[in-house]
């Protein structure tokens, strides 16, 4: 073949994906350098931020971010669920226990890293959590989310719980109040866009003070909770 006809355009360069980026407010060196390291090791960025979060969470995207849970937390939140481009960010919040972020339940906080940090620890939990990070969502099914629960038994006892996963045909939480397998109970819970529901399920599973309710099928209200993590995972 006459070289003189060979193509004289060079190749396309193939486009590089971005990389989804991780918030790190208002963080001390120490747990910012380690959650930096944890979040690389699954190819999610890290931008530090120091006094100026608020504002540029209004305005810049961003697909998750961590902040300690103090007062503080409450305007950086508030930015971030009213900004149309990261009100479905995955929130993490730093220090505190699972009580501390009741008090910014309204804002849907995902996950919590405790204090002190420690890397294993963090590590386990960016692995638990990295795909909705990514945007991988068939492959992770679950959202983690730590909101109120009102459990109510068959019995009319009452007792209250949190959640640490929610999904389309159950939900897990925490609680240190006694309840038993295979008990039928009625939950409700609000969660940022989704107003207060109530649904039938059954408890399906106890370990320690973890269990699981799986909703009960006949329950035509469990298909708003479809429906808004199908909204959720779109957004």
């Amino acid at each position: 073949m006459d070289k003189g006809f060979a193509p004289a355009l060079a190749p396309l360069p193939h486009s590089r994906k971005t990389a989804a980026r991780a918030a790190l407010i208002d963080l001390k060196d120490g747990p910012r350098g380690v959650l930096a390291e944890c979040f690389k090791q699954f190819g999610i960025e890290t931008v530090a931020m120091n006094g100026d979060a608020v504002d540029r969470l209004k305005n810049e995207k961003f697909e998750a971010c961590v902040v300690k849970l103090t007062k503080e937390a409450e305007a950086v939140m508030e930015s971030a669920r009213t900004s149309p481009s990261n009100s479905r960010m995955i929130i993490y919040g730093l220090g505190g226990s699972a009580q501390d972020a009741m008090r910014f339940s309204k804002y849907g906080i995902n996950a919590i890293f405790r204090e002190p940090l420690e890397r294993p620890a963090a590590l386990k939990l960016v692995r638990a959590t990295q795909m909705l990070v990514v945007h991988e969502f068939r492959r992770y099914v679950r959202i983690p989310v730590i909101t109120e629960i009102s459990v109510v038994t068959v019995d009319s006892r009452r007792l209250t719980a949190t959640s640490n996963e929610l999904s389309s045909g159950g939900m897990s939480m925490h609680s240190a109040e006694d309840i038993a397998s295979g008990q039928s109970v009625e939950i409700s819970f609000a969660l940022l866009t989704l107003p207060r529901i109530w649904v039938r399920g059954n408890v399906t599973w106890r370990k320690g003070k973890n269990f699981g309710v799986r909703f009960d099928p006949q329950d035509e209200r469990r298909l708003r909770i479809k429906e808004w993590i199908d909204a959720y995972l779109e957004s």
